[in-house]
């Protein structure tokens, strides 16, 4: 009995040891920085669609914390007083509830005018790369390629569509329209944008607007060969093998440099900045992939031509 005693107030000593380092352990290291609160306001039958698993991993490498999502429909945020005066036309919208951490990590974004906020939380609009524009005006049958002219994302794309053309892969009823990103000011001239690529690409762009604008059947020819080799300053030579003389562009440009203009406050009222997107009928903005779904754009979507500019698939510029 005198042993079985002694064992068992071994036990406790040694319980009652390792419980004392394990408790000054735990004061030692920092408690785990709880989770960062994100609301995502969702379309209707989007409940997990519509949240963007690509800008998660992005918040949470930049938070340092993993993310707590509540999904919202978009119909049930309409009557809640807690998103009045919330921008609800287009989803997801993506809303990080305002904490210690997320005020101190994004506060410099909001005072520069990046982000908003109120009170509960900071505000991304129009953050996704896929989503939907609710109250856009529809476009029936409209496909709406935005692209930069010296984008090899954006080539590559255009190349997809030209295959699916030429093979007869897209149907009739479908229209598809390139567009240009681009913004107005800051460059060199009267008439000067802002280009990504330079101003050899906006000017490109002006060229391409021409061509839609007065020999829309010329068009897909010319975006063919010109995006051999995109970069080339010999534009005219392409201009030529089309069937296009190249003196008409002097004779337009004025004409082309307001239809630029227009794609440049197209391209801000959409919110599109990265080239290649794709925005269907007016309202749904999605890329390559997601036109796999949409029926009449399979084509496309899985076009592979052989003449294609070098660039990772699903890059954008």
């Amino acid at each position: 009995m005198k042993k079985l005693l002694l064992f068992v107030l071994s036990l406790a000593l040694f319980a009652g040891a390792a419980f004392a380092q394990a408790k000054k352990k735990a004061a030692k290291e920092p408690a785990k920085p709880a989770a960062a609160p994100v609301t995502v306001i969702v379309a209707a039958g989007e409940a997990s669609g519509g949240v963007d698993q690509a800008l998660n991993a992005n918040l949470e490498r930049f938070l340092g914390v993993p993310l707590e999502i509540t999904a919202v429909d978009r119909e049930a945020a309409l009557k809640d007083a807690k998103y009045a005066g919330l921008n609800l036309d287009y989803m997801p919208l993506y809303l990080l509830g305002k904490t210690k951490l997320t005020e101190e990590k994004f506060g410099e974004h909001v005072k520069q005018g990046y982000l908003k906020d109120n009170k509960d939380f900071i505000i991304f609009e129009k953050a996704t790369r896929l989503g939907t524009h609710m109250n856009n005006p529809r476009k029936p049958g409209v496909l709406e390629l935005f692209v930069m002219s010296q984008c090899p994302y954006g080539a590559m794309a255009e190349g997809r569509v030209i295959e699916a053309l030429n093979k007869g892969r897209i149907p009739e009823h479908i229209k598809v329209d390139v567009r240009y990103i681009v913004s107005e000011g800051g460059g060199e001239g009267k008439n000067a944008f802002r280009s990504l690529h330079g101003t050899g690409e906006w000017e490109e762009n002006i060229r391409q607007l021409i061509i839609k604008d007065k020999y829309p059947n010329k068009f897909w020819k010319y975006l063919e060969i010109r995006n051999e080799d995109y970069q080339s300053s010999l534009w005219d030579v392409a201009a030529k093998k089309a069937g296009i003389n190249p003196k008409v562009f002097g004779k337009e440009w004025k004409r082309g440099v307001e239809l630029l203009k227009q794609e440049a406050k197209y391209g801000e009222k959409i919110g599109v900045s990265a080239s290649p997107t794709f925005l269907w009928e007016g309202r749904v903005v999605t890329d390559i992939n997601g036109l796999a779904g949409i029926p009449g754009l399979e084509g496309i979507a899985n076009a592979s031509p052989k003449n294609a500019p070098s660039a990772p698939a699903g890059g954008q510029c």
